[in-house]
């Protein structure tokens, strides 16, 4: 089970939605939250009479209100009258990438919850969050949130399954949502060559699960091209509303350079996605 779940805010971002999800998580579970919103500090140089003076820090004052105005915002959700959640909050000014200090947050929580098709989602390099290294290096199953959605049931479940550590790492992470659901489908889409030994694992995963307390069914689905898009179609079809996936089996530079389930949910994913690396 989920005792704490962990948010990350985006100071310059709507996240009500975020918010409201977390509400219910926090309900759901029984779980407290932890709200996190990071902001990078940007230095200038400056100098008196060609004598180097030192760094100053741009817009600081700016930083902390948006922060504040971030906190306070998530409060008024989450601690709404007649919700009793147990609330942290972490607002973090750094003059480096966002990265370190966030993820060492992340040692608190069980679950983290993080907005999708957002600007920093795979990108180095910006004054934004990278939530591709987020779910890489913490350690901790990440739940991604697109940004129209305002509620997530999790009653009808896929589990995109491909027998890699990635995949065995995800399922056992996503068990309080398992139980829960009303449907789990756990999907393998093969080769032709490759669909016998699928179709025997993901009737092994199935028998594991049902010693869970999960009653799941399973799939195979015959290759035609990029698994991305023929998992979003059997979650379209099947009526799914979570995907859960092991993040990053490849190489992210192998996903970068030729697309993959992992960048699809992070960048272009219209369902909630939770993702294990």
């Amino acid at each position: 089970m989920y005792s704490t779940l962990m948010v990350y805010l985006d100071p310059f971002a709507d996240n009500t939605h975020l918010l409201q999800i977390t509400a219910n998580l926090a309900a759901r579970f029984n779980a407290s939250v932890l709200g996190v919103s990071a902001s990078r500090l940007v230095g200038v140089d400056y100098d008196v009479g060609g004598i180097p003076g030192g760094v100053v820090d741009v817009g600081h004052g700016e930083l902390v209100e948006a922060m504040e105005a971030t906190r306070q915002a998530a409060l008024a959700i989450l601690q709404q009258p007649g919700r009793h959640i147990e609330c942290a909050w972490r607002s973090i000014l750094h003059a480096g990438p966002l990265e370190g200090p966030v993820i060492r947050e992340t040692r608190s929580a069980d679950l983290v919850i993080a907005s999708a098709n957002y600007r920093g989602s795979l990108t180095r390099g910006t004054p934004y969050l990278n939530i591709g290294d987020l779910v890489m290096q913490s350690g901790r199953p990440v739940l991604l949130i697109p940004p129209a959605t305002v509620e997530l049931k999790a009653r009808n479940v896929l589990v995109g399954w491909n027998d890699t550590r990635e995949s065995r790492r995800v399922v056992a992470d996503a068990l309080p949502w398992l139980q829960t659901a009303d449907r789990v489908l756990v999907v393998r889409i093969a080769g032709k060559k490759d669909s016998e030994q699928a179709g025997e694992g993901v009737a092994d995963v199935v028998v594991w699960l049902k010693r869970h307390h999960v009653s799941a069914e399973g799939m195979t689905v015959p290759e035609q091209g990029r698994n991305a898009p023929q998992l979003e179609a059997v979650a379209g079809t099947e009526g799914v509303d979570l995907i859960v996936a092991g993040a990053y089996g490849h190489s992210r530079f192998r996903e970068w350079a030729l697309g993959g389930v992992t960048r699809n949910l992070l960048l272009y994913g219209d369902l909630c996605a939770l993702v294990s690396h």
